[in-house]
Parts: structure tokens; sequence; C-alpha cells
């Protein structure tokens, strides 16, 4: 099939469906260039139809601990003290910037988490 930018959804859900059985596809080869194209188109059609709901990023962190099996004591050398790290986690002070560079990196979780609207 020849593909085009998705426009509807019967397009995206037919791309959605031609990627997953493609998936797998080996690069440089026929199916492998069109598993690059349907990843351009699907995600070209996610970001204009498909609003991602905004993070917390105090959940996240929470989520990222209770994932790796962390205690709040473990965040100290990433927030100070463990005063600070208890109030960052309960919400009463603020994550500062460099704070979520040192979060970021650590948890490998997007920038993006830490950017809200004030």
């Amino acid at each position: 099939m020849e593909w085009k930018v998705l426009k509807s959804e019967a397009d995206y859900n037919q791309a959605s469906l031609r990627l997953m059985e493609i998936f797998h596809a080996e690069p440089n080869t026929p199916e492998g260039e069109e598993l690059e194209l349907l990843l351009v188109l699907v995600k070209d059609y996610d970001e204009k139809y498909f609003e991602l709901p905004e993070l917390d990023p105090i959940k996240v962190i929470k989520s990222k601990m209770l994932e790796m099996g962390m205690k709040n004591k473990d965040l100290e050398p990433l927030i100070g003290s463990k005063g600070h790290v208890s109030a960052v986690l309960s919400g009463k002070r603020e994550i500062t910037l460099k704070m979520a560079q040192k979060l970021k990196n650590f948890f490998r979780i997007p920038a993006e988490v830490f950017l809200h609207d004030a």
C-alpha cells in the first residue's frame, strides 16, 4: 500500500494495524522502510488529534520510586536534606530547576514532566 498523510480515524486505524503487523521488521528492508514511515504518520496524527493529560511530577517521582523500591532517604543526594525531600514529596516545596534536572537524569523521565503553566 502507498501511505499518505493520515486524515481520518479510519486511515489512522488502518496504519496502526499495519504498524503492529510489521513492528519487528528489519531495518533497510522494504518492510523496515514502511515501518519507519508509519511511525512518523501515526505520531503526527497522535500529536494533532490526541491531547495527553498533564502529568503531576510528584506522582511520577513517587511512581518511579515505588517501581525501583526506593525510600524517601534515597532522594537526599538529589534533593537535599530529609526535610527537603519530605517537603517536596508532600507538595509543600516547589521542585527547583536544579532538582528537576537531577531527578530527570536519575529516573530517566522526560523534562516535560517538570514543565507546567504556573
